[in-house]
């Protein structure tokens, strides 16, 4: 039994041998080499000016300065069933990236996990949730919101109702409220007499 056991040792060692001999086309890296650039992390940019203004097509809001990149915007897909929203921070991203995106106001807290997309020719972050998600109640109040992402700053949003106006028509699937409705049938007919 001793030199079943022993022989069956030596048979798995030896087979072990051939297996432990070096690939020939080897390459060695350098550990700094493969982990690439550390990026310096962006500053807060300047809000002071910033205002939300809507897309000429209506499916999107975004803030920023007038005539520049915005720095987040909302937009919303009617189509989708049901409808979505995403939540845009337009910095920089490379692909492959992922990140957890803060946005803190209106008494919410929510945190939407943001993936590096290409869109609209630009490399930058995304949230896609469904538009009756509670994360979206963040921008649905009119008090400031601070939209944070890591390496890229915050983003300060002063109070407004546009964003919660704009998830409420999404979350409607695009439709207008009937208050809307009834207040621009009344203006037509006023300057109609």
């Amino acid at each position: 039994m001793v030199r079943a056991s022993l022989i069956a040792a030596t048979l798995l060692a030896l087979s072990a041998c051939d297996r432990a001999a070096e690939p020939v086309d080897v390459q060695r890296v350098s550990l700094d080499e493969a982990r690439g650039g550390v990026r310096e992390p962006l500053a807060s940019p300047d809000t002071e000016n910033a205002r939300w203004t809507v897309a000429p097509n209506g499916q999107a809001v975004a803030f920023g300065n007038a005539g520049e990149r915005p720095f987040v915007s909302l937009a919303c897909r009617v189509k989708d069933d049901p409808p979505t929203i995403r939540v845009i921070r337009h910095a920089e991203a490379r692909p492959g990236e992922k990140a957890l995106f803060p946005v803190l106001g209106n008494g919410t807290i929510s945190r939407f996990k943001a993936d590096a997309a290409l869109e609209d020719d630009e490399w930058r972050w995304q949230a896609v949730v469904s538009a009756d998600d509670p994360l979206l109640e963040v921008f649905t109040g009119a008090r400031e919101i601070e939209a944070t992402l890591p390496g890229a700053g915050s983003v300060i949003i002063p109070g407004s109702r546009v964003p919660g106006e704009f998830i409420a028509w999404c979350r409607r699937g695009g439709a207008v409220s009937e208050a809307v409705t009834e207040e621009r049938t009344a203006e037509a007919e006023a300057e109609a007499n």
